[in-house]
């Protein structure tokens, strides 16, 4: 359910998508070019689909219900007409965005082109109509101005291959709720974003008036506050295990103003030097939550540069690992760090995607800061013999039992409904073990080049050396289980 004040504002409105069948090549839409002050825009709803023996009672009656001197009612009354909406199906529900002048809390409804009634403008607010697929109409080459809400819906449309699969799609919907983009900026300009989309949530947060100033991109060394006690700094590491690069936190008490740094990341001196900037007082402690190269190495030089301690768990295991890494401390599970008065973290053992795996929780503002351990928009790599399957699954359950309102990821943005998240998270990783189990049961006495074609044939060939790790993380697990076994290589199901 939307808040009232999302709604504030917002007139009722609704619109038609006129769709017909193109001979052997799927559908059309019927797009309209409306008068814009700043330009012509396109739009895929018109209601201007009218009989030839109406269309002069109809025309009397067009520019007074366009100036709101008459209503469709008052025209229906008058001609003695029923609307006919059994072929009207609900596909879509948008509202403008907060910020906006002028705001509609629109319905959109698919419906096929009535037998014997052709769409014309009326050369006021309808300068001109075309029919058009719905990749015709997003192909750039078409040179179409789209509103962000016309874009998002015939995308949409380009699932379906006639008007009765599109009809049918609607009819089958539980419900259609209602979608609120949210404007935002990024480095290129203004922009906005979508429920689904990577930073909604956090633009929401941080954003919640819609003035467009929260941030929808990364970009490293920007310093992005989350809170009051919480500021982001991305580092300049982009790449395919890391995103957009590898966040470091900063977590503070705004009463003592001195702060502590989660995860340097790299030993990058430009991304230690906008650490340093970001901090809004000195920084007296620095914490790791695990050793792999693009968290640690940074802990080193910044606290040469801060003379801050280094509290983190020293690597279980070589390989991949930050073997340089000596910490002034290795925090317990359980402990209570207090940065002051009102701010205080408490360190769990996470265990899983690495063996000494942290994650800190900011007690006041229920934030998980969970380093790799849950990573926004894709799956944690769980690469044996540090990472374990079965320890990150009982991981995921203990966060779960956690009072949570947030996450803060090593890598992407703030992740909102952290409880359906990990639920997710478990549930993704059960159905793949299925496949696993399946597999075996398909290749007897299999390799792990054999197996990952048949347990990952969703996962891009290019990917599957990264995925023949966690698959082995998976084997493991089945073997501790008694469930599979491994003889010289070969894996094989346990009946």
């Amino acid at each position: 359910m939307d808040s009232p004040d999302v709604l504030a504002g917002a007139r009722q409105a609704a619109s038609v998508i006129v769709l017909r069948d193109r001979a052997g090549e799927g559908i059309e839409v019927l797009m309209l070019r409306r008068a814009e002050r700043d330009g012509d825009a396109w739009s895929v709803f018109a209601l201007d689909a009218t009989a030839d023996q109406l269309a002069r009672a109809y025309a009397d009656w067009r520019g007074p219900m366009q100036r709101g001197e008459r209503t469709l009612a008052a025209m229906c009354e008058a001609l003695a007409l029923r609307l006919d909406l059994r072929g009207w199906e609900l596909i879509s529900h948008w509202l403008t965005p907060l910020g906006n002048a002028r705001r509609f809390d629109t319905r959109f409804f698919v419906a096929r082109e009535p037998d014997g009634q052709r769409a014309v403008a009326d050369l006021g607010e309808a300068q001109q109509v075309m029919w058009l697929s719905p990749r015709e109409a997003l192909d750039p080459a078409t040179a179409l101005k789209l509103v962000p809400v016309t874009r998002e819906v015939l995308t949409l449309l380009t699932r379906f291959r006639s008007v009765d699969d599109a009809l049918a799609y609607a009819r089958a919907l539980p419900a259609v709720d209602r979608i609120l983009p949210r404007r935002t900026r990024t480095t290129a300009g203004a922009s906005f974003v979508l429920p689904g989309d990577a930073a909604h949530d956090e633009v929401a947060h941080l954003d919640p008036a819609g003035d467009g100033r929260a941030w929808s991109d990364l970009l490293a060394g920007r310093a992005v506050q989350l809170s009051a006690r919480l500021i982001r700094v991305t580092a300049p590491n982009a790449g395919l295990m890391t995103g957009a690069g590898t966040n470091s936190y900063l977590v503070g008490d705004p009463e003592v103003n001195r702060w502590t740094v989660v995860d340097p990341g790299e030993d990058d001196d430009a991304h230690l030097d906008a650490l340093v900037r970001a901090a809004p007082g000195p920084i007296e402690r620095i914490l790791v939550t695990h050793t792999h190269p693009d968290h640690s190495p940074g802990a080193a030089p910044l606290a040469r540069r801060t003379g801050a301690p280094v509290l983190g768990m020293r690597p279980r295991h070589v390989e991949h690992q930050d073997t340089a890494f000596a910490p002034d401390a290795e925090p317990a599970h359980g402990d209570v760090i207090t940065l002051g008065p009102s701010t205080t973290l408490r360190v769990l053992h996470t265990p899983g995607h690495a063996s000494n795996h942290l994650s800190f929780l900011l007690v006041e503002e229920r934030t998980l800061l969970a380093g790799d351990h849950v990573m926004q928009g894709g799956t944690v790599i769980i690469d044996p013999p540090d990472g374990d399957m079965a320890a990150y699954l009982a991981s995921l359950e203990a966060m779960r039992a956690l009072e949570l309102d947030w996450i803060a990821p090593g890598h992407g943005f703030l992740i909102a409904r952290p409880d359906a998240v990990l639920q997710g998270i478990i549930r993704h990783r059960l159905e793949r073990e299925a496949k696993v189990i399946a597999a075996l049961g398909t290749v007897a006495d299999a390799t792990l080049e054999q197996l990952v074609a048949v347990a990952y044939a969703d996962t891009p060939r290019a990917l599957y050396p990264l995925a023949q790790r966690s698959l082995l993380a998976h084997l493991l697990k089945l073997e501790r289980e008694g469930r599979a076994r491994c003889a010289d290589e070969l894996w094989s199901v346990v009946a």
